[in-house]
């Protein structure tokens, strides 16, 4: 490794984040200088960024951010909401386990952190504070909740991860350790995200649940009532149907999770205009915007980071950085440890897809040295990373629910901080005990 290519490499990096340049610009103008000094051919900068957007799984990214989109203008959401609702019925801070049960439903919709929290927050926040809810706990419940958007399937980042993985094949000398190691897809990223994502949800419904029987926040009614939970299940059955169709034509094999996200933009089209009735052309034209500013912003971090990454494994820096943790300690629980750590650091303050790409190269190598399977890594990456949604500086959903709520980022990151907790012990919990993203697939084939 040439120490004087790697300042250049993250010395320009950081300079450009410090001059506040998008990171796009960043991950970019660090990597093109760095081409430009050690006399690379500039070609060869354009044609790895034009190779990584040029994948057919990447297709899924833009018609997942529609079909999310085109859910929320069809009434799907909303529906998933009051389905949410009854079900919480009498429990303790039942609008909050109903934010928390609306955005684990969302999320298997959007594949998006600031989507899932935009399309509750919008519904349950002004609810939660007519029932009497502070209003910077209402938003703090939905900007943690809506970080489920990216564990449970489908998610955008496991679309990142899977691409990024896919080219990352096993060291020989892991190989010659440990065995060969189980192949990633990102269907079986998708099946791996469902127990998790179903951990870190039980860990927000209870944190909340104490919340907020200490603040006296009561459930919905005295008493389930199965002729409203019928009443919302009818109502909502195109919307439940859903998903439904989604993760089962993904899980049984009939398409691939490219082909899935195309049937469920063609099935809200139909829910929406034939069902509902509530899909009109302002609407759809607004998804379309909607669905063109996120792809277009996602494809040019993937675009410069890619090449970023490049760099980083061509200077060997996932090889040192592997060989150091490993000369300070062979513990898997204590390198475990460090990274989730360390991951939770970059969220605060990097985008959630730009830090995958960035990643990706440097860790996937260190826990292939220690015989951790790839699909167990990216799904504790993913649920580390969903935590930068909630915490400054960057915190997305933290700014989403704002919006929404009229309450203070400062107001709500007060508020915030047992969910915080708990999701990090539950992320522990996710990495200590592989079984919880292995069982599910291995029990489909995978």
């Amino acid at each position: 490794m040439e120490a004087y290519i790697v300042e250049i490499l993250f010395g320009s990096f950081f300079f450009l984040m410090l001059l506040g340049a998008p990171i796009t610009i960043a991950l970019g103008g660090a990597a093109l200088a760095t081409f430009m000094v050690v006399e690379k051919n500039p070609i060869a900068f354009v044609q790895i960024a034009f190779t990584s957007v040029g994948s057919f799984p990447l297709m899924a990214l833009p018609a997942f951010v529609l079909a999310g989109a085109l859910m929320e203008a069809a009434g799907i959401s909303k529906r998933l909401v009051d389905i949410a609702e009854t079900l919480a019925g009498p429990i303790t801070g039942g609008l909050g386990a109903a934010t928390v049960m609306a955005c684990l439903f969302f999320g298997a919709i959007s594949g998006s952190g600031p989507a899932t929290t935009a399309a509750v927050g919008m519904l349950m926040i002004p609810a939660m504070t007519q029932r009497g809810y502070a209003r910077p706990y209402a938003s703090a419940v939905t900007a943690a909740s809506g970080g489920l958007g990216i564990i449970i399937p489908p998610s955008i980042p496991m679309v990142i991860f899977g691409i990024a993985a896919l080219g990352l094949a096993p060291p020989p000398e892991a190989i010659a350790k440990h065995g060969e190691f189980a192949s990633i897809s990102i269907p079986k990223l998708f099946i791996a995200g469902v127990i998790p994502g179903i951990v870190m949800a039980g860990s927000l419904l209870l944190i909340n649940y104490f919340t907020s029987k200490k603040h006296g926040y009561v459930g919905l009614t005295d008493k389930w009532s199965f002729g409203d939970v019928r009443r919302s299940l009818r109502k909502g059955f195109w919307s439940i149907l859903a998903p439904i169709i989604i993760l089962g034509g993904i899980y049984t094999g009939m398409f691939t999770p490219t082909e899935s996200a195309i049937v469920a933009i063609f099935y809200t089209l139909f829910v929406g205009i034939a069902v509902h009735r509530e899909l009109k052309f302002p609407a759809l034209l607004n998804s379309l915007r909607t669905t063109t500013w996120i792809t277009g912003r996602v494809l040019l971090i993937l675009f410069t980071a890619t090449v970023f990454g490049r760099l980083l494994v061509e200077q060997r820096i996932p090889a040192i950085i592997a060989e150091s943790m490993l000369s300070f300690t062979d513990n898997l629980y204590l390198i475990w440890a460090m990274i989730i750590v360390f991951l939770m650091f970059v969220g605060m303050f990097m985008e959630t897809l730009a830090a995958i790409m960035i990643l990706v190269p440097v860790l996937l190598p260190v826990m292939y040295t220690i015989g951790v399977d790839p699909t167990h890594v990216g799904i504790v990456v993913i649920c580390t990373l969903s935590i930068g949604f909630m915490t400054p500086p960057l915190g997305e959903n933290l700014f989403v629910a704002s919006g929404i709520g009229g309450s203070s980022i400062e107001e709500i990151v007060s508020r915030i901080h047992p969910f915080v907790f708990v999701s990090v012990v539950a992320i522990f919990i996710i990495a200590y005990v592989p079984q919880l993203s292995l069982w599910l697939p291995s029990l489909v084939g995978y």
